[in-house]
């Protein structure tokens, strides 16, 4: 239900508190009932107290008529308070407050402090006190405990309403205050990425679990960034330094195919050589373009200009490939907003996606070009009618040597490299690029946006 650790903790913390103050109620509802209660003995006492002195030391041996009129005297004034019985040895009543009509209190033996209900007069606190010869039966309403004690329940309930609701309030704002260097932290490492490792987490300066968190993983991507960079390093260096050696070769090879004479087949083997040499010189030449974009020394020249003239000079290009593979090409643009844009390195990933669309084509297929200048974004789409990629490859064809077998996108002479030399291509123009199945005919489309 809760997905936020912040919410998570705001709901412990009025969880908390308000089990905690539901106790408290509990134990106050209970010590309130006792006193209560124990001041509807007190005042059971002090009548009786009363009635034993208006009867006098000589209660023994008065009659019956005596008892009851002394008796009376005392109950007469207090009889909306107290319900009294008296009783001899024999528990023969001897007297009968006017208020009980003649109807004798609930006696429960082995018990001298009780509740009972009286009929035709509700519940009661009963005291039972025991002078020599009487035994006297007090009772006092406790309709005015019972209804204190449910205003005490609806009050006691309100309060944990409304202590849920407060505490839910309080503990959110606490977790929120309390959660925000993780925040920060969760912010600082969605931005840092292969491109931008140098940045790093804040760190407070109160040394606490969180911050000990920030510190490890500031370490960490230290050592990341270290790694990072020897790479760099070593993919430069080494395509650098394979260039010349390759150069030499290609010279020696294309030397002896002009001054040697050679078997057709030993000739063939040449011009394979070549053909290998030059698909890997253009592998290296790849991978210095990459080099150069991780370490930020590629420069652009942006210029801002409409969309349509660029597109009307790769068309025939486009055209050409496409129909030199018995495929047809279909082209539509719309808008004529100025876009900054590199027209060399864009016209190098629309040949990209091209290329890679005629490989996926079926025969007679058709691929479609599809611009659109729109709402502050320039969208180029690339279209084909291949057999699309599996979803989980539809992401992962952006990245470096991912080769995707048996979808038509692989010829098995590719490097793995083209999209993501076009995905750099577009990060530099603060653009993006993605791929998507169309359904539900196949195929494959590659979309990409640049901001103007």
């Amino acid at each position: 239900m809760f997905h936020s650790l912040g919410m998570r903790l705001a709901a412990w913390y009025a969880l908390a508190a308000t089990v905690t103050l539901a106790c408290l109620f509990v134990a106050g509802y209970e010590l309130l009932h006792t006193r209560l209660v124990h001041g509807l003995d007190l005042l059971n006492d002090a009548e009786a107290h009363q009635i034993k002195i208006h009867l006098g030391e000589d209660y023994a041996s008065l009659d019956l008529e005596a008892i009851d009129r002394r008796i009376r005297e005392t109950t007469e004034s207090a009889s909306a308070l107290f319900y009294v019985n008296v009783h001899n040895p024999t528990n023969n009543v001897m007297f009968f407050s006017h208020n009980l009509n003649g109807v004798a209190i609930p006696d429960v033996r082995g018990q001298h402090l009780y509740d009972a209900v009286i009929p035709g007069a509700g519940p009661v606190r009963v005291g039972e006190f025991v002078l020599d010869g009487l035994d006297i039966v007090i009772a006092t309403p406790s309709t005015q405990v019972s209804a204190a004690m449910r205003d005490y329940i609806m009050v006691c309930a309100a309060m944990l309403v409304a202590m849920l609701l407060a505490s839910l309030a309080i503990g959110y704002g606490l977790s929120r205050l309390a959660l925000r260097p993780v925040r920060s932290i969760a912010e600082t490492a969605r931005r840092i990425g292969s491109d931008n490792l140098s940045e790093r987490m804040p760190v407070a300066e109160v040394r606490d679990e969180i911050s000990d968190l920030a510190r490890l993983l500031n370490e960490m991507f230290d050592r990341l960034e270290i790694s990072f960079d020897q790479i760099r390093r070593f993919t430069a260096e080494a395509s650098h330094e394979l260039k010349t050696p390759l150069s030499l070769v290609r010279l020696h090879a294309e030397k002896l195919l002009v001054e040697g004479k050679f078997l057709p087949t030993q000739e063939e083997a040449l011009h394979i050589l070549l053909e290998e040499i030059g698909h890997l010189d253009g592998i290296i030449e790849q991978l210095l373009f990459l080099s150069r974009v991780d370490a930020k020394v590629t420069r652009l020249d942006l210029v801002a200009q409409d969309p349509t003239p660029f597109l009307r000079g790769f068309t025939p290009d486009a055209s050409v490939l496409v129909e030199h593979r018995g495929l047809r090409f279909q082209f539509a643009h719309e808008g004529n907003d100025a876009v900054r844009f590199d027209a060399k390195w864009i016209r190098q990933v629309l040949l990209n996606l091209v290329s890679n669309a005629i490989k996926a084509s079926p025969a007679q297929g058709e691929i479609r070009l599809d611009s659109k200048v729109h709402d502050g974004r320039w969208r180029v789409a690339v279209e084909d009618q291949g057999n699309g990629l599996p979803p989980s490859e539809v992401e992962r064809i952006f990245e470096r040597f991912v080769r995707v077998p048996g979808t038509g996108y692989d010829d098995g002479k590719g490097s793995g490299l083209g999209l993501s030399i076009c995905r750099s291509i577009l990060d530099l123009h603060d653009g993006r690029i993605r791929a998507e199945n169309i359904a539900p005919n196949g195929g494959l489309r590659v979309v990409f946006e640049i901001p103007f």
